[in-house]
């Protein structure tokens, strides 16, 4: 009896182990294909997406939407207490004020997924380029493709100044990391849970 509880010990051990290495080793993949510069995709989309969150990403929609990169920009998941002419001021010195829309109704990627698919649909749009951080590209790459099948996602990722290359090296970073990939399993893992 006591040989058999012994080797389901050493057996749930192994599969313990092996379901750590493989986490350990899918986190590695996840933060070295991390994408650090945009790739060079001049075609135009119907829209631009910012997704909020990070200083950064909205001046880098707005250069975009300057560029002549799509018709449209949407800031989803805008604070609900921020004044919409004053962010619009603030974001494009006033210009392009009538190409950019901003939502309020997101609170997290999901949501983002949800209030882009619903404006997309309302504009009768069919492709975007999705401007958000790099560690948060892939997530919220999987959320528009799941809200909106069929849509073209053209990826523009923004790197935050604080999010290093050398992952290993800074614990913040590397911390971040984890959790974005911890975050990309569940998403992944969405479609089978009840959640």
């Amino acid at each position: 009896m006591r040989r058999g509880v012994a080797a389901w010990a050493r057996c749930g051990a192994r599969l313990l182990a092996a379901a750590l290495l493989l986490l350990a080793a899918g986190f590695v993949w996840f933060a070295e294909t991390v994408p650090w510069t945009p790739r060079d995709d001049p075609r135009p989309t119907d829209a631009i997406v910012v997704l909020t969150g990070g200083s950064e990403r909205i001046p880098v929609g707005v250069a975009l939407l300057a560029e002549g990169r799509a018709r449209k920009l949407l800031v989803s998941g805008v604070n609900p207490g921020v004044d919409p002419a004053t962010l619009l001021r603030e974001i494009a010195g006033g210009a392009f004020s009538d190409r950019i829309a901003l939502g309020y109704a997101a609170d997290n990627t999901r949501g983002n997924a949800g209030e882009t698919a619903r404006w997309m649909a309302a504009e009768g749009f069919a492709s975007l380029r999705l401007v958000t951080a790099n560690y948060h590209l892939r997530r919220s790459a999987l959320e528009l493709a799941r809200a909106m099948p069929g849509t073209i996602i053209v990826l523009h990722p923004v790197v935050p100044a604080h999010v290093k290359r050398e992952w290993w090296v800074w614990p913040g970073t590397a911390m971040l990391l984890g959790a974005e990939y911890l975050k990309y399993l569940w998403s992944l893992s969405r479609p089978w849970s009840h959640a």
